[in-house]
C-alpha cells in the first residue's frame, strides 16, 4: 500500500503532535507510548488484617506480615469498618521495569468477649444476681470507654434491656447506643436456705409466668379448625407457639 509507513498513517490522523516510533525519524514523536514488555504486570499485594473491636474504634499500629515474607507496620485509622479495604501506594511487589504495586488489607473485626456488634450500636448481655433483680440497685456497666453504672429498678426480670445513649460505635459522624439485657444468674452450688425461702415464697405468692403460652396453645386448635374449614385444598402448618 503506498510508501507510508505506520507512524505517517497515526501523524495524519492525530496530527504530527509525538515523536518517534519503533523505526522512527529524528524530530518526530508519537501521542502513544508503547510497554516494551507487551504484557501488564500485576504487583499489587492482598493481606487479611484482624483487629480487635477496641482498634477499630480508637486506630493503632499494627504489624503485618506479606505473602512475600517482608513484614510491615501499618497505622489503623480511627472508625475503621469490617470488609473495609486500606491502600498502601507502593508496598506491594517490585519487577524490574515496573512500578511497584499497592497493598491491600483487607480488614476483619475479631469477636469481643462480650459485645456483640449491631450496625453502630452494641449489645452486652448483663449477669445480675438474684437479690439486684428483685430489690433493684446500681451495678457497673463496661463499654468502649470506662465503664458506667446503670440503675437497676425493683422486680427486674431476666432479658429486660435498658439503653445507654451514645456507648455505642461512632459511624458517619453519629454515635450509636449500647444495649444492655439483663441475666439473672443464681448462685453455683446448692443453697439449702434460698431453697427454703423459695419454697415459702412460692406457697405464698403462686403466680405462672407462661400463663399467655398455654392460652395460646389451647386457642390453636380452634384457629386451625377454622383454617382448615375455610381453606381445605391448602397445605395445614402448626407454627409453634
Amino acid at each position: 500500500m503506498g510508501g507510508g509507513s505506520f507512524e505517517d498513517i497515526l501523524n495524519s490522523m492525530f496530527g504530527n503532535a509525538a515523536r518517534g516510533s519503533a523505526g522512527g525519524r529524528a524530530g518526530r514523536a508519537s501521542p502513544f507510548e508503547f510497554d516494551g514488555g507487551g504484557v501488564g504486570v500485576d504487583l499489587d499485594l492482598s493481606v487479611a488484617m484482624t483487629v480487635s473491636l477496641e482498634e477499630s474504634v480508637r486506630g493503632g499500629d499494627k504489624r503485618v506480615r506479606l505473602p512475600t515474607g517482608r513484614e510491615l507496620n501499618v497505622k489503623i485509622p480511627p472508625g475503621v469498618t469490617a470488609g473495609q479495604q486500606i491502600r498502601l501506594k507502593g508496598q506491594g511487589d517490585t519487577a524490574q521495569g515496573h512500578p511497584p504495586g499497592d497493598l491491600l488489607i483487607t480488614i476483619s473485626i475479631a469477636p469481643h468477649p462480650f459485645f456483640k456488634v449491631d450496625g453502630n450500636d452494641l449489645r452486652i448481655d448483663l449477669p445480675v444476681t438474684l437479690y439486684e433483680a428483685v430489690l433493684g440497685g446500681k451495678v457497673r456497666v463496661p463499654t468502649l470507654g470506662s465503664a458506667v453504672e446503670l440503675s437497676i429498678p425493683k422486680n427486674t426480670s431476666s432479658g429486660r434491656t435498658f439503653r445507654l445513649k451514645g456507648k455505642g460505635l461512632p459511624k458517619a459522624g453519629a454515635v450509636g447506643d449500647l444495649y444492655v439485657t439483663t441475666r439473672i444468674i443464681l448462685p453455683d452450688g446448692n443453697d439449702a436456705e434460698l431453697e427454703a425461702l423459695m419454697q415459702t415464697w412460692r406457697e405464698r405468692n403462686p403466680y405462672n409466668p407462661r400463663s399467655d403460652l398455654a392460652d395460646r396453645r389451647e386457642r390453636a386448635p380452634e384457629t386451625r379448625r377454622r383454617e382448615t374449614a375455610t381453606t381445605p385444598d391448602s397445605i395445614g402448618v402448626d407454627a409453634a407457639p
